[in-house]
């Protein structure tokens, strides 16, 4: 049987396990590094990715943590003249209402002690002083959130939305990158410095002086022996753990998304990823609504729809392809590797889509032949937060660690959680923001029952 040996094996080699790897090469000088994935790295769930970053979240720690992700990927950004695509077009919160005294309280909350230099607020159409930069620097592009509660305004700076929205709140730290392009720069600068791959399943792990794992592979088994283990095995995290012995409390959703070409143009390239967090009745026909009421199976499509729908191009100032996406599926799956699509999803998410961007009614019932729909597992905690850190109670002293529950974050945190990951790897000092993202936060009972209160975020 074929034996590897390395300091760390990282199993996984989606976009966390890649950054992992590189982290711990680029940061704190371990190349002993073997990065192990069944197949071709960033092809299963990183390849369903949307490739949009924020720093918009309800809770200071996750500010901070996404924060650092964005400077990290931007120093990526400037050290490869922007291979990743970065742009900063934001995040354009839209919704009917006129009372988002709650949405406030999220976003000042989420800000901490910045939000009064981060939060501006414009009612008037001119004078206002917002500014909505066509084609945003991301070195230039301003910080916080404007929120605009002037529809004159609303329909100047976003034209395409539905003239019944009140009010928008436009996240300025954030965009939309090349996750795959990102990968790849991790994934070749790892591997200059003598980083390794291993194309297998693994099987089996043995704790035996470190580890010892099993690896099924098109040439046999394999056999790795390795001081310490980062688990970045993404919807099969869990089962990862499970070979050692340990439980995680994560569970797998299953959310998709379509991708088109805009032939007829009804969305402004412009336009930033845009959210309407409202809740819904889909926009079907009379005759649509009476056949799917009709049918058990298809009755909850006729009823109240969640928020959080999102629309936004795809391919830059020069491109013409749209993404829409809806994450409103909340049953629990176990995994697989061929995840069934549903064939309703591209008709459901276009009608949802419709209700903030009206113009996407002229697709209604004639997507283009070159639709793509795809969809991809988000691994998740309850409270949605990523687990990061030793794997189990005394996983450190194990060697044991892991990166997962990124769930619909996981290209934009891929950097912050690698960097984090590699500091328990490492035994380096970490951020104050590290317990909340490890297994002790179970042991906080008020941040948990802070979270329990709090928007989970999910898109």
């Amino acid at each position: 049987m074929t034996q590897h040996s390395a300091e760390v094996a990282i199993i996984g080699a989606g976009v966390a396990g890649i950054a992992t790897a590189y982290y711990l090469a680029e940061q704190h000088n371990i190349t002993n590094v073997l990065l192990i994935e069944q197949g071709q790295p960033m092809a299963f769930t990183s390849a369903q990715s949307g490739e949009n970053y924020r720093n918009w979240w309800p809770h200071p720690s996750m500010v901070d943590f996404t924060n650092h992700s964005i400077d990290l990927m931007e120093k990526i950004a400037r050290d490869s003249d922007n291979r990743l695509h970065m742009n900063r077009r934001g995040y354009a919160l839209a919704t009917r209402r006129t009372q988002v005294d709650d949405l406030i309280d999220q976003v000042r909350y989420g800000y901490d002690n910045k939000r009064d230099d981060l939060i501006r607020f414009h009612s008037r159409a001119e004078g206002s002083g917002y500014q909505f930069a066509e084609k945003p620097d991301w070195e230039i592009a301003p910080d916080g959130v404007d929120v605009i509660q002037n529809q004159e305004l609303i329909r100047k700076a976003f034209p395409s939305f539905s003239e019944d929205i009140q009010t928008v709140l436009h996240i300025r730290r954030g965009g939309d990158i090349s996750g795959q392009q990102m990968g790849m720069y991790m994934l070749e600068n790892y591997r200059s410095k003598g980083g390794r791959r291993l194309t297998g399943m693994v099987r089996q792990i043995n704790q035996q002086d470190g580890y010892v794992l099993e690896i099924e592979t098109s040439e046999g088994l394999v056999q790795v022996k390795t001081e310490k283990i980062v688990n970045a095995a993404g919807p099969f995290a869990a089962k990862v753990a499970e070979m050692i012995g340990e439980a995680l409390p994560v569970y797998n959703t299953f959310q998709q998304k379509i991708a088109f070409e805009d032939v007829e143009r009804v969305i402004p390239r412009e336009l930033p990823f845009s959210i309407d967090l409202d809740e819904q009745l889909i926009d079907w026909s009379d005759d649509e609504k009476e056949w799917l009421a009709s049918d058990d199976e298809y009755k909850w499509l006729t009823e109240q729809m969640p928020g959080a729908i999102h629309c936004r191009p795809d391919g830059g100032d020069n491109g013409t392809w749209l993404k829409l996406g809806w994450a409103f599926n909340e049953t629990p799956q176990d995994a697989t590797w061929e995840p069934q699509l549903n064939d309703q999803f591209p008709e459901i998410v276009l009608r949802g889509a419709a209700r903030l961007n009206p113009s996407l009614k002229a697709y209604y019932g004639k997507l283009p032949r070159s639709m793509t729909h795809y969809g991809g597992w988000y691994t998740m905690t309850e409270e949605n937060w990523p687990l990061i850190g030793p794997m189990g109670k005394n996983g450190a002293q194990k060697g044991a660690f892991m990166i997962t529950a990124l769930s619909g974050f996981g290209t934009m945190a891929a950097c912050a959680s690698a960097d984090l990951v590699a500091k328990w790897v490492a035994d380096d000092l970490k951020p104050k923001y590290a317990n909340d993202f490890s297994l002790d936060r179970y042991q906080n009972t008020t941040l948990l029952a802070e979270l329990k209160e709090a928007s989970k975020g999910v898109l």
